[in-house]
């Protein structure tokens, strides 16, 4: 590990001098069929270029939206902005006759004076740009163009460890896209965080599908292989999406020890990988399998790891970890030890209680440990109303202090403030981030259970709205996992749940049927009444960069009437006849209408 670092340019300028020779990075292209590799002497060449031609233009401190492809060119293109002191602004790649309502709102928020693409790209999208006057009023540079020659004009910035070197967009699931300013000295701390915790060397072999614009995929894909020193094979989101056996087979194929996801990809590999497919991979080098970004799932990490065994997987390589964009990425991670689980209460965790219980309660929950905190971080778990710290069997709000946390979001002060200078009451401690996050600790170990925003309170009860959630897409495999929002609406004076979720329609034959199905699980496993459920295509659920669900703006489609629906059931209560749930043996065919348990559909 390299020390006394302020900035990042003086990490990769440290690499190119003194850091190991070979491939920093490889990316493949439709999956392994055409590979494009960098060094690090090659992308410090290039970043200086890119670099020289901002410093013409005098483009220091202002933002630079970077819309690429995934490829290396990406990865050129922000290492020239932190070379230029330019503002890196990661957006996803634009594409014809899509919406752009994300793109415009980051654009006119950061006030970006350039854009950044590559010459296909730019060919691409011109009819766009030429419809769009903001688009249309910004220089664009497509960075493989630059000569490299033009790098011995560059000149290193007057730049410090505080400089923001990222604005990380995210939406959260509330509201607009807010900047939040990532400094040089937030990434390399949280860097140092990262290596400490998932234990990598210049050693490792790496391998990432993740977007850029998600900070998991920036922060872990780009960053930690140049922080560590080792190398990492690159992948496109699509190639894994499209085919998830192509993440594994990659991870067979370069021995990699450090890879990840959010829960959802490990769940696509298990529904999508049969078992003669199975036999072919080689796991048994992977000792890094990060997990986060949503909900972690007991469930999804012990079938994964049973299915995977005869492949050479180790459960002991599940890392659980917990972040978000306002503390750089990583605030919690695994220690080198199985994944340590807790089942708890059902009903006291919806009154914020934790109560242990043994497994096989029927009133049990159990819940996945992102683990501890590392180095200078603080974690403290406080009640939301009363800014008090809570007792050790209490759910509260997660609150980050650190090195890692960021500098605030970008030209929002009152919303920096009131999210970034919380201080507990009966201490005076802070500043704290509020992260709006809900979980409590237990045995140095941090569990999180949900999200304060997205709590739906039904009858006086809490619900946390991915369990519900999970109950739905588990209900049939025409049935997206992680692309169902459930949220609650109110009718006739009283919070009504309500579901939309992505389907498979070519799977799905009856939507009738699917809901029936939909309506019996959520009122076995949750005793709730559904008023609602609307199913849209496969990908067109509203999600934030980093993939977690934006509830609330499924919820405005909802009420507005604007989602693209492709069928589904709506009934007031009034109108809802009642769900039935028998306590009899269950026959194979339990699930259908009729049978057993008995199902009245309007």
């Amino acid at each position: 590990m390299m020390t006394n670092m302020r900035t990042l340019i003086e990490l990769l300028r440290g690499r190119t001098h003194n850091g190991p020779t070979g491939e920093a990075y490889t990316f493949l292209h439709d999956g392994d069929c055409n590979v494009s590799t960098m060094s690090y002497v090659q992308l410090d060449q290039k970043a200086r270029a890119i670099a020289a031609s901002m410093q013409a233009q005098q483009l220091r401190g202002h933002c630079a939206l970077l819309v690429f492809p995934p490829g290396l060119d990406f990865i050129a293109a922000f290492w020239g902005c932190l070379y230029a002191g330019v503002i890196a602004v990661p957006v996803p790649v634009l594409r014809p006759r899509r919406p752009m309502g994300r793109f415009e709102a980051i654009l006119s928020d950061s006030n970006a004076a350039v854009v950044m693409t590559t010459a296909d790209t730019l060919s691409r999208l011109e009819p766009m740009i030429r419809e769009c006057p903001q688009l249309k009023a910004l220089p664009w540079i497509a960075t493989d163009q630059i000569a490299e020659e033009g790098a011995q004009d560059w000149v290193m910035p007057s730049i410090t460890a505080e400089t923001i070197a990222l604005l990380q967009y995210t939406s959260g699931s509330t509201a607009l896209p807010k900047g939040v300013m990532v400094s040089h000295n937030n990434l390399l701390h949280n860097s140092a965080l990262i290596q400490t915790a998932f234990h990598n060397t210049t050693d490792c072999r790496m391998v990432s599908w993740l977007p850029f614009h998600h900070d998991m995929g920036l922060i872990g894909g780009v960053l930690q292989p140049l922080y560590v020193g080792c190398p990492i094979i690159l992948m496109s989101p699509a190639s894994f999406m499209k085919c998830p056996l192509r993440w594994l087979q990659v991870i067979t194929r370069y021995e990699a020890t450090t890879s990840g996801g959010p829960n959802f990809a490990y769940e696509a590999c298990i529904r999508s990988i049969p078992p003669e497919l199975i036999a072919t991979l080689d796991l048994s080098h992977w000792r890094a399998a990060f997990t986060g970004a949503e909900p972690i799932r007991a469930d999804t990490l012990r079938r994964f790891a049973n299915i995977f065994q005869p492949a050479g997987f180790h459960t002991d390589a599940f890392l659980p970890c917990y972040g978000l964009a306002e503390s750089t990425l990583m605030v919690t991670a695994k220690a080198r030890t199985s994944p340590r689980m807790k089942m708890v209460h059902a009903s006291s965790l919806q009154q914020n209680k934790i109560v242990e219980v043994h497994r096989g309660d029927p009133e049990g929950h159990q819940l996945v440990s992102s683990g501890r905190v590392y180095q200078d971080q603080s974690v403290a778990i406080v009640n939301p109303r009363t800014f008090t710290r809570c007792s050790a069997d209490e759910v509260g709000e997660i609150w980050i202090a650190g090195p890692s946390v960021a500098q605030g979001y970008w030209n929002k002060p009152d919303e920096s403030h009131a999210n970034f200078g919380a201080i507990i009451h009966e201490t005076g401690e802070g500043p704290y981030f509020r992260s709006g996050d809900l979980g409590f600790w237990d045995d140095g170990e941090l569990y999180v259970t949900g999200r304060l925003k997205d709590m739906l309170i039904i009858k006086g009860r809490n619900y946390y709205p991915q369990d519900i959630e999970w109950t739905v897409t588990n209900c049939d495999p025409s049935l997206s996992g992680e692309a169902g929002a459930a949220f609650s609406v109110e009718v006739s004076n009283e919070e009504r749940l309500v579901l939309v979720q992505e389907v498979n329609h070519r799977k799905a034959t009856d939507l009738n049927h699917l809901v029936g199905k939909i309506r019996l699980a959520i009122a076995r496993e949750h005793e709730l009444e559904v008023s609602g459920i609307t199913f849209i295509k496969a990908g067109s659920l509203h999600k934030t960069t980093s993939g977690k669900i934006e509830r609330h703006t499924c919820k405005a489609s909802y009420l507005a009437g604007t989602l693209k629906s492709l069928g589904g059931w709506h009934g007031l209560p009034e109108a809802c006849p009642p769900i039935t749930v028998c306590d009899k043996p269950q026959s194979e065919d339990a699930d259908q209408p009729g049978h057993e348990c008995c199902l009245l559909v309007t």
